[in-house]
């Protein structure tokens, strides 16, 4: 996708042109989206929790909203819970069955999640949960064996964090191999499905509890929702008001939720459209392969197991990530060097780190294909990157 950025100044620059490949972080807000949250600003502006008119307009915009993640996710409006987005979304699940009484739960988890779980997970373990760190390995998969050898002993409420995608590799976990796992030791599957909703079919099957967030599939920023098992009453993790069946209080935008509506909807065939971005990634891989033997250096994929079709993560031995993600910045080519919620720490990717060591993460750089990356935005990248390793 390239992207348009206005300089404005005095002396007029021009316009420069980015081909952005760095679709995981966020994707661009899809104008049906824009335009329908402009539409809820100018009509739905009221408070969604007040009786009168005004306030319902609003409300209809929150109902339609639940009901388009309900059927994206695959469950029903009831089960939808708005959140702020997948952060929110995932420390709410997490916190759930230790809310009560931390110290008599277990929590598995392994250093391949997002941080929104990963610190989540240390925050319950100083809280006295106790927390179990699943093993990984270089492929990049959490397997439903070393959840079972995890289960084994673990007392009080138990809670299984899992990734249907992950956000740096791409790689697709084997959630409803692991699910069955879960329940049968009577245990709870929490998935953050934040990297998969509208990018990969339904892969989160099996979860009790799911977390997405509109800002990945063309939605706006500031908004996701919490989806959980029918009937399934949440404790809110703040004080306030009776908001979202009590689950999680404060004022919702009626706004963001007309955008998430429309960008949900669109999302129901998102993943044909992701299934096209294969070969585009492909050829960029191979692309960057070539480069790099062209130019004598050493270049390794990170996770070789099944992936989404849009993700790559490659990393160049001996170079340091950030510089290469700021070199090709330089050159108006968006990627990164891991996720975007991690950014401005000096150390390398935990998950490239868990996975293969600090060594391969130190230079592990992702890029994220969308839906309107182009052949033009791969050989433009390709160009510029043969351009910055070159010298």
């Amino acid at each position: 996708m390239t992207v348009t950025d206005d300089a404005a100044s005095s002396s007029s620059k021009a316009t420069e042109q980015w081909v952005y490949l760095d679709h995981n972080a966020t994707t661009p807000l899809h104008p049906d989206a824009l335009a329908a949250m402009c539409e809820a600003e100018r009509r739905a502006w009221a408070n969604p929790a007040s009786v009168h008119r005004p306030g319902q307009v609003a409300r209809a915009e929150l109902e339609s909203a639940r009901r388009a993640v309900a059927a994206l996710v695959g469950k029903h409006p009831r089960d939808v819970t708005l959140t702020s987005g997948g952060t929110e979304a995932n420390n709410l699940a997490l916190w759930q069955p230790f809310l009560a009484d931390p110290c008599v739960g277990t929590l598995l988890v392994s250093r391949l999640e997002h941080p929104s779980v990963v610190r989540a997970a240390e925050r319950l373990a100083r809280a006295g949960v106790e927390v179990r760190w699943l093993a990984v390995g270089a492929a990049g998969v959490v397997s439903a064996a070393a959840v079972s050898a995890a289960l084994q002993g673990a007392g009080g409420p138990i809670l299984v964090a899992l990734q249907a995608v992950n956000h740096e590799t791409g790689v697709v976990q084997p959630v409803a191999a692991v699910a069955d796992v879960v329940h049968r030791a009577g245990a709870m599957l929490h998935v953050d499905a934040v990297q998969a909703v509208g990018k990969v079919p339904r892969c989160w099957q099996g979860a009790d509890t799911v977390a997405v967030a509109a800002h990945k599939f063309y939605g706006p920023k500031g908004i996701g929702a919490l989806v959980t098992a029918p009937s399934m009453k949440l404790r809110p993790l703040l004080g306030g008001g009776e908001q979202e069946r009590g689950g999680r209080p404060g004022t919702q935008s009626a706004a963001l939720a007309a955008g998430m509506a429309v960008a949900a909807k669109r999302a129901l065939s998102g993943p044909e459209r992701y299934l096209a971005l294969a070969p585009l990634r492909d050829a960029l891989e191979r692309g960057l392969m070539a480069i790099a033997a062209a130019c004598g250096l050493t270049v390794v994929r990170n996770g070789d197991a099944g992936r989404a079709p849009h993700v790559s993560n490659l990393s160049w031995v001996g170079w340091s990530a950030p510089e290469l993600c700021a070199a090709l910045d330089l050159e108006r080519v968006a990627v990164s060097s891991g996720s975007a919620c991690a950014a401005g720490t000096a150390e390398p990717s935990p998950v490239i780190t868990a996975m293969v060591g600090a060594e391969r993460a130190r230079g592990a750089v992702r890029v994220s294909l969308g839906e309107n990356t182009s052949r033009q935005d791969v050989a433009r990248a390709l160009a510029a990157w043969r351009r910055v390793v070159a010298r």
